[in-house]
């Protein structure tokens, strides 16, 4: 009998949770969190030219304590030269946040993050981003804002691995990144912890930077910090060293941390002695 009205009570709690999520929609309008009030949006002007409305570009002195700014910016196409992984651990046994930066011929850098978009007050918790508890965002700002913080503010190890491929696999990978970015401005999706996550998007986006085999899916993107292990051995970094001293080579926290002041703080980071 007890066993009867266990599993009846099991099965109602399973019944109503998936009616729950089911019912439960995705909004543009809640009461964000400052940081992540406003979504970028693109404007596609032609074959070339794009203009990203709202690139971020915060002065954090902490996390919750900071200086929001915005600017919008047109970059032609023919003029992104570069990509970068960037793999920055946040937790024990691999967890980490996973995000791409690209480069401008004129020397200038910005990043593209994939993000849960948070309520005010309310901090990530992959249990409840499993059920339907966070929206997705895509979060395009300057690298003294997405990559400082967490080499100078958070204390996150940071790691940024260049990726070697062609110029026209580049464009095609922001063009498409950009696309889903605006997207979700006018169509909300819900941050899922297994399929909608950081990496996974990533992935999604990134698989057109080589024509070798990238799983669309796997366990490992579940902690990606070892990410960059399934880039290397795709012969996707751009490097001769061995995957360790790769590794070690381009963790730029300490050269992050020395950079506060940089008038430059993407040419720092990416300065070697």
């Amino acid at each position: 009998m007890m066993l009867t009205i266990v599993l009846l009570m099991l099965a109602l709690l399973i019944v109503g949770g998936v009616i729950f999520m089911i019912i439960t929609k995705p909004s543009l309008k809640r009461n964000w969190s400052p940081d992540q009030a406003v979504m970028p949006s693109v404007d596609f002007l032609d074959d070339d030219r794009v203009r990203i409305n709202n690139i971020r570009d915060i002065s954090y002195r902490t996390t919750r304590d900071f200086d929001l700014a915005f600017y919008d910016k047109t970059i032609d196409l023919n003029e992104v030269d570069s990509a970068w992984l960037v793999i920055s651990p946040f937790a024990p046994f691999g967890v980490a946040h996973t995000f791409v930066s690209f480069g401008l011929s004129d020397g200038s850098y910005f990043s593209i993050s994939i993000e849960i978009r948070r309520k005010k007050g309310k901090k990530f918790s992959p249990i409840k981003a499993f059920f339907r508890q966070f929206e997705i965002m895509y979060v395009i700002a300057d690298e003294s804002d997405v990559i400082k913080v967490r080499t100078n503010v958070i204390g996150a190890t940071v790691r940024l691995f260049p990726i070697k491929t062609e110029q026209k696999r580049i464009r095609a990978v922001l063009l498409d990144m950009l696309k889903r970015a605006d997207s979700l401005g006018k169509q909300p999706e819900f941050y899922n912890t297994i399929w909608n996550n950081c990496t996974t998007n990533l992935i999604k986006h990134t698989r057109r930077f080589s024509d070798k085999a990238i799983p669309w899916w796997s366990l490992r993107y579940l902690l990606p910090d070892n990410l960059d292990k399934i880039a290397y051995k795709l012969n996707m970094i751009d490097t001769d060293l061995p995957y360790e001293a790769a590794r070690e080579y381009f963790d730029i926290t300490e050269i992050g941390q020395a950079s506060e002041e940089a008038e430059d703080f993407s040419q720092a980071i990416r300065a070697r002695s």
